[in-house]
């Protein structure tokens, strides 16, 4: 009779406290736009391989209601981004996460331009009332030490300047590796991006949260 009557409360308790027993399936769905090049849109990569795919499957694992974008297109620039970003937004998203400047790096484009293109989008994002994660890029060595520095600092400054969470590098961890890219060297296999997501995960979440403070990782 105990164990019955244990049974029968434990149903009640769910039914009655439905967050208790796992995620709440009654929270609104939040949008995310990946908004990036190459490296988000999954250059070489099947769809459900490439990030947004793989970003969307891990945050659903985690117990979120979401859903994301693919508004990667492969070459695109800082100048193409920002010329789509307005139409973009029309998809009302919850949160940005914004991933260009690569292919400004790889052609040698002025690093004011890439910064004065990136500050417009954050801008416009921020007007939307959307949520923001910028990721940054890095410049290739090639370029020479002073095209590097001012590129490289473009990224930490604009998430200053705005008050916007930063994750440093997106290629953290795969860059260089020849086991994790494609063989240009530049797109990560599906491998490769499955760690890009395991290590982005907490900044996104962190976003989705409300919070602009960078996550402690353990």
């Amino acid at each position: 009779m105990g164990q019955q009557l244990a049974v029968v409360l434990a149903v009640l308790a769910a039914c009655v406290f439905p967050a208790a027993a796992g995620s709440d399936k009654t929270a609104p769905e939040k949008v995310i736009l990946a908004l990036g090049n190459s490296l988000t849109a999954g250059y070489g990569l099947a769809a459900a391989e490439a990030f947004p795919a793989q970003l969307e499957q891990a945050l659903r694992t985690r117990g979120h209601r979401v859903r994301v974008i693919n508004a990667g297109i492969s070459g695109d620039t800082t100048a193409g981004g920002r010329a789509r970003t307005g139409w973009l937004l029309a998809e009302r998203p919850d949160m940005v996460l914004l991933e260009l400047g690569g292919n400004d790096g790889l052609r040698g484009i002025d690093p004011a331009e890439t910064r004065a293109n990136l500050n417009a989008m954050i801008e416009q994002i921020q007007k939307s009332g959307a949520a923001l994660l910028l990721a940054g890029m890095r410049a290739p060595p090639n370029l020479g030490e002073d095209y590097v520095n001012q590129f490289n600092r473009i990224y930490p400054e604009l998430a200053e300047k705005h008050n916007v969470l930063l994750y440093p590098f997106f290629l953290d961890g795969v860059a260089g590796d020849p086991a994790l890219n494609q063989s240009d060297g530049i797109h990560p296999v599906a491998r490769g991006v499955e760690i890009i997501v395991s290590r982005i995960l907490p900044y996104v979440e962190a976003v989705l949260a409300g919070t602009t403070e960078t996550p402690r990782i353990d």
